[in-house]
């Protein structure tokens, strides 16, 4: 971890960035603020300025934060969604975003390095503080002020609705009753308080690990739940019977609120693997839309060059104009809340309504283990596949941006990728019936010989 953090010191001094400082935050996972002040002492042994985060915080804030305090970047100690065994080291850029391939490209660079040699410089804690080089700096108040220019808090305090929030033991506890509380609208909080053993969930916001908000939800008889992951910039919703919103359903929602109930225009950024929904607003709104291979790092940099209106990707992370080019699944929850409460609708009275305008999308996705060894042999078996229909529909378009999409002409995809993180095979698909959805991961299934 300190041989990453030199990583970073190198890279900001190569880059003519070291004299704008560093942000360094952290989540609620073991020893989250431990490796965040390790990292702090590297950075500034490399007479760097660190901004250290006091508390757990959420990785939204703190890539608010480098725009705010126009650092060189952050660094946040995060595993984000994954397991309670992991930590993980993020690296935002100096917009605030997740950085691109080629500058964690340069960074992996001196981390070799540094791996190699053996030299890393830090400081004592405690002497950083005293010279300066550390400064605790709480990002939290500069945050809430950006939302007061995004959303009328005042007028969402006096919702009547009755919220669950569900952080999942993750940095965003707290956070949404710091901003709604002492308004009519009521908020239940659950999974609130530090818990790095994140006990029977994994902090992903699926519906797999949300059947104590979906209890929580009937039993209070509310409106709406809404979780974020462990760093909070995923968002994961129930509606009112607590069901699961899947991630495509939230992002073409989130996409007509900012088009229809907002009136704004420009473009969408959208990931091969999330919905068709999007094709089809940007379609009716007259906008345009664009793809990107599965990560936010290749969505961002579309955000900025085109000014998008909203990005999106299918693990539940959105992003908005006017904020940063970056998940938030914070700012999210808002925009969520304040769909209900401008169209008056329950969750699933908006789905219905967002049918009525784009016709009814299903989606669902199936991880499939696989031998490491065997990767080759179906990647053959999937590059050999043009196929010229699939379920009895003409396949219009065979893509290998990343993975193997079959585009039907009926707007049906299905999509066959290996995760970049795990020995497992993803095979996603949207049609316009649930048990289409079904036959078509079947499908898939036997294309890749899994």
């Amino acid at each position: 971890m300190r041989a990453c953090a030199q990583g970073v010191a190198d890279y900001l001094k190569q880059a003519g960035l070291s004299s704008r400082g560093l942000i360094i935050g952290y989540d609620t996972r073991f020893a989250s603020e431990d490796f965040a002040a390790a990292a702090a002492e590297v950075v500034a042994g490399n007479g760097i300025k660190v901004y250290l985060c006091p508390r757990a915080t959420p990785t939204p804030v703190v890539s608010y934060g480098v725009r705010a305090q126009v650092t060189g970047g952050a660094i946040v100690i995060t595993a984000s969604h994954n397991m309670a065994i992991w930590s993980g080291f993020k690296y935002k850029s100096e917009d605030g975003s997740s950085a691109p391939p080629e500058i964690t490209a340069e960074i992996e660079k001196h981390i070799s390095h540094t791996l190699a040699t053996g030299k890393i410089r830090q400081m004592p804690l405690a002497e950083a503080l005293a010279q300066g080089l550390v400064e605790y700096l709480d990002l939290a108040p500069t945050y809430f002020d950006q939302l007061t220019k995004l959303i009328d808090l005042n007028k969402l305090r006096q919702a009547r609705l009755k919220v669950v929030v569900d952080p999942m033991y993750g940095a965003g506890a707290g956070y949404f009753k710091r901003l709604l509380d002492g308004g009519a609208i009521e908020l239940v909080e659950i999974n609130s308080e530090r818990n790095p053993l994140f006990p029977g969930i994994q902090p992903e916001p699926i519906a797999a690990n949300l059947a104590k908000l979906s209890a929580t939800i009937k039993k209070a008889r509310a409106s709406v739940g809404l979780a974020t992951d462990g760093d909070a910039d995923r968002l994961g919703i129930m509606d009112e019977e607590g069901r699961f919103l899947t991630q495509l359903q939230v992002f073409a929602l989130l996409a007509l609120y900012m088009l229809e109930i907002r009136g704004e225009r420009g473009s969408m950024v959208k990931t091969i693997t999330t919905t068709s929904m999007l094709h089809r607003l940007g379609e009716i709104f007259e906008v345009p839309v664009y793809e990107t291979p599965v990560g936010f790092k290749y969505v961002a940099p579309i955000m900025l060059a085109e000014n998008a209106l909203i990005g999106g990707e299918e693990s539940g992370g959105y992003g908005f104009r006017g904020h940063i080019p970056e998940r938030d699944g914070i700012l999210s929850r808002l925009y969520f809340l304040d769909l209900m409460t401008k169209t008056g609708k329950t969750p699933s009275q908006l789905m219905d309504y967002l049918y009525s305008k784009v016709g009814p999308h299903y989606y669902q996705r199936v991880d499939v283990e696989f031998p490491e060894g065997e990767r080759q042999i179906i990647t053959s078996r999937l590059e050999h596949n043009r196929l010229k229909s699939l379920d009895g529909v003409k396949v219009v378009t065979f893509d290998t941006t990343d993975g193997f999409r079959f585009i039907l002409a009926d707007a049906t995809w299905l999509l066959i990728r290996f995760s970049g993180t795990e020995p497992l095979l993803r095979i996603y698909a949207e049609s316009n019936s649930l048990p289409r959805v079904e036959r078509l991961l079947e499908l898939g299934k036997e294309l890749a010989g899994v």
